[in-house]
């Protein structure tokens, strides 16, 4: 069980805010079940002269290795406030377990080089990359200006991946001052 502690000031608390809070709390393991403590804050805030009356949230998760925090979620309703606060969490806690897995995305370098050899009937062609190797591409690789509008010894940009029997290129560009040249 997640200890939870619930801190309600210079509001009146209710049993139906804090079973609310409570409720939000336990949603939370479904995102990330490591963690070690939560510490809740819900408060009036001074009296906003354009928007009146606000709650402030502040939610403080303790995680191994990590302290997550929410602070200053405002509303004029406190169950919108309470909301808006525990959404911000849910995204850190996703954020922190696809980090703790390794599912964050990379940024490749960028490669250059030229289209080598198309098969216009069947959708794919072949790069050849500066570095010497052979990158394969299919239609959905090719984001401009389409493939159908590619030829042979254009200038391109492209990510190259790793795929089971070599390497294809992704995310194809051609390039700005490319050259066509038929061969």
């Amino acid at each position: 069980m997640l200890p939870v502690q619930i801190t309600i000031r210079d509001i009146p608390g209710s049993p139906a805010l804090e079973s609310h809070i409570r409720s939000k709390t336990n949603k939370l393991k479904q995102f990330y079940d490591r963690m070690v403590s939560c510490r809740i804050v819900v408060e009036f805030a001074q009296k906003h002269k354009h928007r009146g009356k606000l709650y402030n949230v502040r939610i403080d998760v303790s995680v191994p290795g990590k302290e997550l925090v929410v602070t200053r979620k405002s509303n004029e309703d406190v169950y919108l406030a309470i909301r808006d606060a525990f959404s911000a969490l849910i995204r850190q806690l996703e954020n922190h377990s696809h980090k703790r897995h390794g599912r964050v995305k990379t940024h490749t370098d960028v490669m250059h080089g030229r289209i080598a050899r198309m098969r216009e009937d069947e959708g794919y062609g072949f790069i050849e990359g500066m570095d010497g190797n052979e990158y394969y591409f299919s239609v959905t690789n090719v984001k401009y200006p389409g493939y159908e509008r590619l030829m042979i010894g254009d200038s391109v940009e492209y990510i190259p991946e790793p795929v089971n029997d070599g390497w294809q290129a992704c995310h194809v560009v051609r390039e700005r001052n490319h050259r066509s040249v038929t061969s």
